[in-house]
Protein backbone atom coordinates (compact mmCIF):
# COMPACT_ATOMS: atom_id res chain seq x y z
CA UNK A 1 0.00 0.00 0.00
CA UNK A 2 1.35 3.54 -0.64
CA UNK A 3 1.37 5.55 2.21
CA UNK A 4 1.44 9.79 0.93
CA UNK A 5 3.01 11.73 3.53
CA UNK A 6 3.08 15.83 3.16
CA UNK A 7 5.65 18.32 4.59
CA UNK A 8 6.32 21.59 4.13
CA UNK A 9 3.14 23.67 4.67
CA UNK A 10 3.29 26.80 6.94
CA UNK A 11 2.61 30.39 6.73
CA UNK A 12 3.41 32.66 3.99
CA UNK A 13 3.08 36.61 2.87
CA UNK A 14 1.26 36.85 -0.18
CA UNK A 15 3.50 37.27 -2.54
CA UNK A 16 5.69 34.35 -0.93
CA UNK A 17 6.57 31.28 -1.90
CA UNK A 18 6.34 27.82 -0.25
CA UNK A 19 7.79 24.35 -1.02
CA UNK A 20 5.95 21.08 -0.34
CA UNK A 21 7.30 17.80 -0.34
CA UNK A 22 5.53 14.36 -0.52
CA UNK A 23 7.08 11.27 0.55
CA UNK A 24 6.21 7.83 -0.06
CA UNK A 25 5.92 5.21 2.79
CA UNK A 26 5.40 2.00 2.05
CA UNK A 27 5.35 1.10 -1.42
CA UNK A 28 7.16 3.27 -4.01
CA UNK A 29 4.92 5.50 -6.28
CA UNK A 30 6.44 4.06 -8.94
CA UNK A 31 3.98 3.63 -11.68
CA UNK A 32 1.45 6.39 -9.99
CA UNK A 33 0.68 9.27 -11.41
CA UNK A 34 0.48 11.98 -8.74
CA UNK A 35 -1.71 14.78 -7.72
CA UNK A 36 -2.06 17.84 -5.59
CA UNK A 37 -5.45 18.72 -4.34
CA UNK A 38 -6.17 21.53 -1.93
CA UNK A 39 -9.30 22.28 0.36
CA UNK A 40 -9.95 25.97 1.60
CA UNK A 41 -12.57 25.78 4.35
CA UNK A 42 -16.16 25.86 2.96
CA UNK A 43 -15.17 24.69 -0.46
CA UNK A 44 -15.12 21.11 -2.09
CA UNK A 45 -11.93 19.82 -2.41
CA UNK A 46 -9.69 20.59 -6.37
CA UNK A 47 -7.07 19.53 -8.02
CA UNK A 48 -4.67 22.19 -8.75
CA UNK A 49 -1.37 19.86 -10.03
CA UNK A 50 -0.77 17.07 -11.57
CA UNK A 51 2.35 14.56 -13.08
CA UNK A 52 1.99 11.45 -14.51
CA UNK A 53 4.21 8.60 -13.89
CA UNK A 54 6.74 9.30 -16.02
CA UNK A 55 7.07 12.48 -15.24
CA UNK A 56 6.76 14.09 -18.89
CA UNK A 57 3.13 15.41 -18.59
CA UNK A 58 2.07 17.95 -15.91
CA UNK A 59 -1.31 19.15 -15.06
CA UNK A 60 -2.65 22.88 -13.64
CA UNK A 61 -5.81 23.94 -12.76
CA UNK A 62 -6.29 27.66 -14.79
CA UNK A 63 -6.32 29.10 -10.79
CA UNK A 64 -2.29 28.29 -10.20
CA UNK A 65 -0.74 28.16 -13.68
CA UNK A 66 2.60 30.33 -14.13
CA UNK A 67 2.99 29.95 -10.30
CA UNK A 68 2.66 26.21 -9.07
CA UNK A 69 4.84 23.61 -10.81
CA UNK A 70 4.89 20.06 -9.53
CA UNK A 71 7.46 17.76 -10.03
CA UNK A 72 8.77 14.42 -9.11
CA UNK A 73 11.83 12.16 -8.38
CA UNK A 74 11.03 9.44 -8.87
CA UNK A 75 14.17 7.29 -6.87
CA UNK A 76 13.37 9.67 -4.18
CA UNK A 77 9.75 8.49 -4.16
CA UNK A 78 9.08 12.39 -3.52
CA UNK A 79 6.71 14.48 -5.29
CA UNK A 80 7.00 18.36 -4.96
CA UNK A 81 4.91 21.34 -5.33
CA UNK A 82 6.94 24.75 -5.54
CA UNK A 83 4.54 27.52 -5.15
CA UNK A 84 5.38 31.26 -6.05
CA UNK A 85 3.33 34.18 -5.83
CA UNK A 86 1.09 33.20 -3.53
CA UNK A 87 -2.42 34.46 -2.98
CA UNK A 88 -4.54 34.73 -0.04
CA UNK A 89 -7.02 32.71 -2.05
CA UNK A 90 -4.47 29.79 -1.80
CA UNK A 91 -5.16 29.11 1.80
CA UNK A 92 -6.32 25.56 2.09
CA UNK A 93 -4.85 22.00 3.39
CA UNK A 94 -3.04 20.69 0.48
CA UNK A 95 -3.34 17.08 -0.02
CA UNK A 96 -0.88 14.49 -2.32
CA UNK A 97 -2.45 11.98 -3.59
CA UNK A 98 -1.70 9.07 -6.07
CA UNK A 99 -3.76 7.47 -8.79
CA UNK A 100 -2.92 4.72 -10.34
CA UNK A 101 -5.56 4.60 -13.19
CA UNK A 102 -6.44 8.48 -14.47
CA UNK A 103 -4.81 10.79 -16.25
CA UNK A 104 -5.13 13.92 -14.66
CA UNK A 105 -5.21 12.51 -11.52
CA UNK A 106 -8.72 12.39 -10.36
CA UNK A 107 -9.34 9.22 -8.81
CA UNK A 108 -6.77 8.70 -6.50
CA UNK A 109 -6.29 5.34 -4.76
CA UNK A 110 -4.35 6.70 -1.74
CA UNK A 111 -4.25 10.28 0.05
CA UNK A 112 -2.16 11.85 2.55
CA UNK A 113 -3.05 13.38 5.62
CA UNK A 114 -3.17 16.99 4.05
CA UNK A 115 -0.79 20.20 5.05
CA UNK A 116 -2.24 23.22 6.39
CA UNK A 117 -1.03 26.27 4.11
CA UNK A 118 -1.71 29.76 4.84
CA UNK A 119 -1.29 33.26 2.82
CA UNK A 120 -1.40 36.26 4.89
CA UNK A 121 -2.60 39.38 2.87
Amino acid sequence: QVQPVESGGGLVQAGGSLRLSCAGSGRTFSGYNMGWFRQASGKERELVAGIDWTGANTYYADSVKGRFTISRDNAKSTVYLQMNTLKPEDTAVYYCAADGNSWPPTSPNYWGQGTQVTVSS
